[in-house]
C-alpha cells in the first residue's frame, strides 16, 4: 500500500482529531510536499475517513488549537457568515476566494447570477429529505488549476435520516495537525445551520448527526515534528479532559471574540484596511 487509510470513529470532535492525527504519525507514508523548505523531513500522509458520531457532545474543542479561541471563532464566523468575503481581491493580491463565498455565491463564467448552493441543499432536502443530491462544490477548474493556493474542501454532501441531518466533507488535502481540527469544528457549525433552517422549513427537529470528514491527503509537515513530538508528549501527561475544553468553560472568552470582531468588521467598513482583534 503506497498511501495508507486511517479510519477513526470517535463519538467527540476533539477525540476523532486526535485519534487520526496520532494514527497519521504511526502509520503515514514519508512524501514530499511543494511547501518544504531544504532541510525538512517529508510529510506523514494518508488517506483519512474520521467519523464523529456526536459532533456537538462536549468536549467539543481540542487544546491543541494552533491558534487562540479568538481565531477559532474568527474562522467560524467565516465558514458560516462570510465576514470576510469583502477580502476578496485576487487582482489586489488579497484571497483568492473563501468557503462562504464558494458555497454561497459560487460564480460561472457566461452566468449572470451567483449560485447559492447552500440555498440548495436546503431546497432539495426539504422536498426530499433522503435526497442523494444535496451537495455543494468549490472546485473551480477555470480558475484554481491556475493559483498557489487553491481550495482544500471540495465538496460537502448533506442528507437526512430519520430526524438527523448527516454530512460528509470532502478535502482533496488537509494539514492534519495545523488546520484539520478547525476545519471539522466549523464545518460541523455549518451542519448545524443547515439543521436549524431545515427544523423551521419541515416544523420539526432535524438534530446534527454523524459528521464524516474525507481527505485525500491527511498529512503532518515535516517542519512540524518537533512542535508534534512535543504533542504526543501531552497525551501522555495529561488526561483526555485536561486536553480539551468543554464550550461553557470557554464561553467567555468566545463570547469577548465575537465583540472584537464586531468591532474589527467595523473598522474595516470605516477605514477599508484590514481590523485589528485589539
Amino acid at each position: 500500500m503506497t498511501l495508507p487509510i486511517v479510519y477513526v470513529v470517535a463519538d467527540t470532535l476533539p477525540e476523532a482529531w486526535e485519534k487520526a492525527v496520532v494514527e497519521t504519525w504511526h502509520i503515514g507514508a514519508s512524501v514530499r510536499t511543494q511547501y518544504d523548505k531544504p532541510g525538512d523531513p517529508p510529510s506523514k500522509d494518508a488517506i483519512a475517513i474520521i467519523v464523529v458520531k456526536e459532533p456537538f457532545k462536549e468536549p467539543r474543542i481540542h487544546r491543541a488549537l494552533p491558534c487562540g479561541l479568538a481565531e477559532l471563532e474568527v474562522y467560524r464566523q467565516e465558514v458560516i457568515y462570510g465576514i470576510h468575503d469583502h477580502w476578496i481581491d485576487p487582482e489586489s493580491g488579497k484571497w483568492n476566494y473563501t468557503y462562504h463565498e464558494r458555497l454561497t455565491a459560487y460564480t460561472v463564467p457566461g452566468l449572470d447570477k451567483p449560485i447559492d448552493q447552500l440555498s440548495y441543499i436546503v431546497d432539495a432536502l426539504c422536498k426530499a429529505p433522503y435526497t442523494r443530491r444535496a451537495q455543494a462544490i468549490t472546485w473551480k477548474p477555470w480558475a484554481d488549476t491556475c493559483v498557489e493556493h487553491p481550495p482544500c474542501l471540495q465538496r460537502i454532501w448533506m442528507r437526512v435520516i430519520g430526524d438527523e441531518l448527516v454530512m460528509n466533507a470532502h478535502m482533496r488535502s488537509n494539514d492534519a495537525f495545523k488546520a484539520a481540527f478547525m476545519n471539522m469544528y466549523a464545518f460541523t457549525e455549518l451542519q448545524k445551520l443547515v439543521s436549524e433552517r431545515l427544523s423551521e422549513h419541515l416544523g420539526r427537529e432535524i438534530r446534527v448527526g454523524q459528521y464524516t470528514h474525507i481527505a485525500d491527503s491527511f498529512h503532518i509537515y515535516g517542519a512540524y515534528f518537533d512542535e508534534f513530538q512535543r504533542f504526543l508528549e501531552t497525551l501522555q501527561k495529561r488526561t483526555f479532559e485536561q486536553r480539551t475544553y468543554r464550550t461553557e468553560e470557554v464561553l467567555p472568552i468566545l463570547e469577548e471574540a465575537r465583540e472584537a470582531i464586531k468591532r474589527s468588521l467595523e473598522e474595516e467598513r470605516l477605514s477599508g484596511r484590514k481590523g485589528s482583534l485589539q
